[in-house]
């Protein structure tokens, strides 16, 4: 059992308060006891008004179901449903048109289209890569990826070196071209009259040239600019590759990861105060600037910590100085989970949202009240994202608790400001309301497929049986899902505003791919989305280079809506279900592989993101989303007699067998087969079994308890 502490009317676990008292608070300014009775009146205050609209959801999902069971033997009647769905109160009118009034947004946010990254905050290292991937080397990202051909390993290959310097050049000629010639055939590169020369010949935009290091008639980097986005080319005639080329053109670094996302939520596994004091504590290291991780690499110790700003000269002589880091967000949890690691006045544990709320908040205290050094805001902004909210109603009364907790801390209101992630299908079907609801402090909307389409799964569980999961994207809501998102963005003001953001590419090996395919989220008007790596992030970069999505997004905002609420509600049913039973058992075991593969991690480690091989072994990032869209999937099918719950259970127990293989070689495994009694197993069953009744269809209540249990055993 916990050690707690009594603070105001609280009772806090040890670990948490001592964290809090002793390293979080010292430097804010905020007294010890000033805090600990503002965050009991944020809890008693606002905790019943959480449990309030928790009930309220239940409520509208016994209607929904109701109604189905009610109209399941005709067939659907999509005007009559979304007349149903105005009368509860699902769907609300849409307001009249207005503009956010968002203030104080840093430029990464608000004018810098890029890359974002998403990281499990438990983790150090992973938090300083994602921090410190705002800069990466293109000549590394091709080389050491697919993106060049099948990747090989061994010495240095100088083909494929010169493949990757020539494709680099072909990217400088795409975006910054030089007149009368290219720059693979450029030698020399020089500064002069605060003009770049490239063999005496000036780029075809002078403008995009902003800055050097070192003397200008032999600089030791040339600073670019494109569609807002820098470019380094960094010159060596010592270096390895600068020693081979014809202008010592030794690397070119690109801003990649403008902005990452630090999470709290779907991508780790917190469960008790002790796993939420390492999440806050690595949050509270990156606030500081003093995060550090030390870790073995190639056999030799490494510290590493979050990069320096950099440095140049500008064409006019004045010093110029570059974030060396990404702008970070903190990502809270939502509304549904509480948490042991604090007990209200009444002995209940408390909205764990709230805690992040306050914690979070108040850690980044530390940045907001920095003269210098490592900054991460230099607007005075704190940016929270806030995920699984359920309607504007919710949207509103996160708005309403940040708005409290400034009050508090002494912060200026709409300090904070919020990213509202468009993943359920109440947001996403009263998106407009929703951004209306905290148009003061929006700084980020974006699109989340895979929990969008396990709310959709569960919403319409009693509808009928889905589609198969690759044939449920092919249907008309998730189009217009994704183009409604970014249209009622625009008509609200956010472009230069805030970000409208896209999705994970999932498939961190296949670099080759996303090239080619993850370009169509810049042309689709967002100015972020997802990657699983900095590599990626570098990558990724190319296609902002490509697409100047502000220019896109004008386009889009003069064209008006591409999708409306009728079709973004089309269930995705199974409209002819002729499947064979080997299509069936393909797609439950799909479904159960991918779920053992992450369930057993979560719950054995305490690994809440990782690389999870599928059943064809090809490996994808996996957090709880893609865990609840498999869950919630075959409690769908199992519900509707697709499938036996014995076939569940036989196919379970067939792919815990494959994902024991896979982990062969994990010291810290512990394989589920053959006794299939451990808890992650348990767990397993229990999502798939149990998913019909969850809140909302999501993972969280099963984990955590599962989770507890294992740590407590």
């Amino acid at each position: 059992m916990p050690q707690r502490v009594s603070r105001a009317s609280l009772q806090v676990d040890q670990i948490l308060a001592d964290f809090v008292e002793s390293r979080a608070l010292p430097g804010t300014g905020i007294a010890q006891d000033h805090f600990w009775q503002g965050f009991a009146d944020l809890i008693h205050t606002f905790g019943p008004q959480n449990r309030a609209l928790l009930a309220k959801r239940d409520h509208l999902q016994t209607r929904i179901d109701q109604w189905h069971i009610a109209h399941r033997d005709h067939p659907h009647d999509p005007a009559a449903y979304l007349s149903f769905l105005r009368e509860i109160g699902y769907l609300l009118p849409e307001p009249d048109n207005f503009q956010i009034d968002t203030k104080n947004v840093d430029p990464e946010i608000a004018a810098i289209p890029g890359p974002q990254l998403v990281v499990p905050i438990t983790n150090a290292r992973y938090v300083l890569n994602a921090a410190n991937a705002r800069w990466g080397s293109l000549y590394d990202a091709l080389y050491g990826t697919d993106a060049m051909g099948p990747v090989v390993g061994g010495p240095y290959d100088k083909g494929r070196g010169a493949r990757t310097v020539a494709r680099a050049r072909v990217f400088l000629d795409e975006a910054f071209p030089v007149q009368n010639t290219s720059h693979a055939d450029a030698r020399r590169y020089y500064v002069s009259n605060g003009a770049l020369l490239i063999d005496d010949q000036p780029l075809v935009t002078p403008a995009k040239f902003v800055g050097y290091k070192g003397n200008p008639k032999a600089p030791d980097s040339v600073l670019l600019v494109n569609n807002g986005l820098h470019v380094e080319l960094i010159f060596d005639r010592a270096h390895l590759i600068g020693s081979r080329d014809q202008a010592a053109l030794a690397d070119i670094v690109l801003e990649s990861a403008v902005s990452a996302i630090m999470d709290c939520e779907d991508s780790v596994a917190c469960v008790d105060a002790e796993d939420k004091t390492a999440a806050y504590a690595n949050w509270l290291g990156t606030m500081q600037g003093t995060l550090t991780a030390d870790f073995s690499k190639g056999g030799r110790p490494v510290t590493r910590a979050l990069n320096p700003d950099r440095t140049f000269t500008a064409p006019d002589g004045k010093p110029l100085s570059l974030k060396g880091r990404a702008l970070l967000w903190i990502r809270n949890v939502g509304h549904l989970m509480t948490n042991p690691a604090i007990l209200d006045r009444d002995g209940r544990e408390v909205p764990e949202g709230l805690m992040d709320a306050m914690i979070t908040t108040m850690i980044a205290m530390h940045d907001l009240q920095k003269p210098d050094g490592l900054r991460n805001s230099h607007h005075g902004s704190v940016y929270v994202v806030k995920p699984k909210m359920h309607g504007p109603e919710e949207v509103a009364f996160t708005d309403a608790i940040f708005t409290k907790v400034e009050a508090i801390l002494g912060l200026k209101q709409n300090t904070v400001k919020l990213g509202v992630m468009d993943e359920e299908r109440r947001t996403s079907a009263n998106l407009k309301a929703c951004i209306k609801a905290a148009r003061s402090r929006i700084a980020f909307i974006n699109t989340g497929f895979l929990d969008r389409t396990g709310d959709e799964i569960h919403t319409s569980m009693e509808a009928g049986p889905f589609s198969r999961k690759d044939f449920i994207k092919r249907k008309a809501w998730i189009g217009a899902y994704e183009n409604q998102n970014v249209d009622i963005g625009l008509e609200c003001g956010l472009s230069g505003r805030a970000q409208i953001g896209k999705g994970m590419w999932a498939a961190p090996d296949l670099m080759a791919a996303m090239l080619e395919q993850k370009i169509d989220h810049p042309k689709a008007g967002a100015n972020c989305a997802w990657v699983p790596s900095p590599t990626a992030a570098t990558l990724h970069a190319l296609h902002y280079h490509k697409v100047d999505v502000f220019a896109v997004q004008r386009r889009l905002a003069a064209g008006g809506r591409r999708a409306y609420v009728e079709t973004l509600l089309e269930i995705p049913l199974a409209a002819y279900r002729r499947w064979t039973e080997a299509q069936i058992v393909q797609e439950v075991e799909n479904n159960a592989q991918g779920i053992l593969g992450y369930v057993v991690r979560w719950i054995d480690q305490g690994v809440g993101c990782s690389k999870v091989p599928d059943v064809h072994d090809v490996g994808l990032m996996e957090d709880r989303a893609t865990c609840r869209i498999s869950a919630q999937h075959i409690a769908n099918w199992l519900h509707h007699g697709i499938v036996s719950e014995p076939q569940v259970i036989t196919s379970l127990r067939k792919m815990a067998g494959v994902v024991d293989r896979q982990n062969a070689g994990d010291a810290a495994y512990e394989p589920m087969a053959p006794g299939f009694n451990g808890i992650a197993f348990a767990a397993a069953l229990d999502l798939v079994l149990k998913g019909r009744v969850q809140p909302s269809g999501y993972t969280e209540p099963i984990l955590h308890a599962r989770r507890q249990e294992k740590k407590s055993s």
